[in-house]
């Protein structure tokens, strides 16, 4: 029997896997894929998770490829966030493909001793652990659910993921443009909103959102044809694109799990929590669930922590997931304002609030990085040099470090 098996190979499991072995805990990680996700949803990475990096020592490798983008968005205003004023040692998003973020992340799970069986579909939960769709019955002490927003372990436990339906579809698509613009591209009229980012190896990646927010039947797969006409309608130009590598649809239904620990199951990512994709920092959520949960699950599993210690995982993320909803619907209501008149007023107004506002950007930009997050146990602790070395360094271990603040836990917090 393992002591943990996690249910999802994505960025949020596989940072659990991780996390979990440090602490010296058992872990399997068991993925209904064959291979994996070739498609790349998540861009982004911010400030707070690549301190997170940073603080397990994998950090190198994730600045070596990805592309440094000094401020960040808030709702596709044309005034940016500027990271510069921001108290960490990396002020900027970094551009990286999730599918490679993920195989970052699948090394570093392998190498500390944990197991990732591809192919196995969960479908449901036991007494001893979790069943396999070929009656494979695989025991571990606790399961948790990183299978994202139709989350299996969710729904077999019985937790309840209440919220709001879809009202407004944004699509995507990764194409070849034979002729594309200089650098990131937006834009946002009365005929929808566009955004076109370059990715690697000659591909842009067009978002665009949809000026009906009043329709919630599904509107069928994303065609290239509407792709392209969508796009000449906005741009006045399609950019030469030809050659799709992705086409997909996403929604804006938003929901949280009200329990992200029930008994011996527990949520993380998007089991516990889905949005509209605004900011790009959903994948930073769910990385940031694990880095907590970690630490406490592996305590308790090697009997250095009683259980009670798991319950503070739902009181100090639960939060965190209600703030992230909260946000994502601003985002996504102030993005949808841009379809009329009286809205693209407003977003100049709060364009203009940013650019003048040093306080409300600044606010806003720390909100966006993950670097706001402060629990009611303890806040976060900044980077600094204390006797013995860097303190993000001194974190590698999963150890406590001792500060003149005092004790900061394994996950970066200050303890209580």
């Amino acid at each position: 029997m393992r002591d943990v098996v996690i249910v999802g190979a994505g960025p949020t499991g596989l940072w659990l896997a991780a996390e979990l072995r440090l602490g010296g805990a058992a872990v399997v990680v068991l993925e209904a894929r064959e291979e994996r996700d070739p498609h790349s949803k998540a861009l982004t990475i911010h400030p707070r998770t690549l301190e997170l990096f940073d603080c397990r020592g994998v950090l190198e490798a994730f600045l070596a490829e990805g592309s440094r983008i000094p401020n960040g968005h808030f709702a596709g205003l044309p005034d940016r966030l500027d990271f510069a004023q921001l108290d960490t040692p990396y002020p900027f998003t970094l551009a990286l493909l999730q599918a490679r973020t993920e195989e970052l992340l699948e090394a570093r799970a392998l190498r500390s001793g944990a197991t990732i069986r591809r192919g196995k579909r969960v479908e449901g939960l036991t007494a001893e652990g979790v069943t396999l769709a070929d009656g494979e019955v695989v025991a571990g002490r606790y399961v948790v659910g990183c299978d994202g927003t139709r989350s299996t372990v969710r729904t077999a436990a019985g937790i309840d993921f209440p919220g709001t339906d879809t009202t407004t579809w944004g699509s995507l698509g990764d194409v070849v443009l034979d002729a594309p613009p200089a650098g990131i591209v937006t834009m946002a009229g009365p005929d929808g909103g566009l955004m076109i980012v370059p990715l690697p190896g000659g591909i842009h990646r067009i978002v665009l959102g949809d000026p009906s927010t009043d329709r919630p039947a599904w509107p069928g797969e994303l065609t290239l044809d509407e792709l392209r006409a969508t796009v000449h309608r906005i741009a006045g130009t399609d950019y030469g694109m030809r050659d799709p590598q992705w086409l997909s649809r996403f929604g804006n239904a938003t929901r949280q799990a009200a329990q992200y620990r029930k008994g011996n199951v527990l949520l993380a990512g998007d089991a516990a929590h889905m949005h509209f994709p605004t900011g790009g920092v959903g994948m930073n959520v769910g990385i940031q669930d694990a880095h907590n949960l970690g630490w406490k699950l592996a305590a308790v599993v090697t009997g250095r922590a009683p259980e009670s210690l798991l319950d503070t995982y739902h009181e100090e993320r639960h939060p965190v997931g209600a703030d992230l909803l909260q946000h994502t619907r601003a985002q996504t209501a102030l993005m949808n304002a841009a379809y009329t008149a009286e809205g693209q007023a407003l977003r100049a107004v709060i364009s203009a609030l940013i650019a003048t506002a040093p306080d409300m950007s600044r606010q806003l930009a720390e909100r966006l990085s993950g670097l706001d997050v402060t629990y009611a146990t303890g806040r976060r602790v900044a980077d600094q040099q204390l006797p013995g070395g860097r303190l993000f360094e001194l974190l590698r271990t999963g150890a406590t470090v001792d500060t003149e603040a005092g004790t900061v836990r394994a996950d970066g917090h200050l303890a209580a």
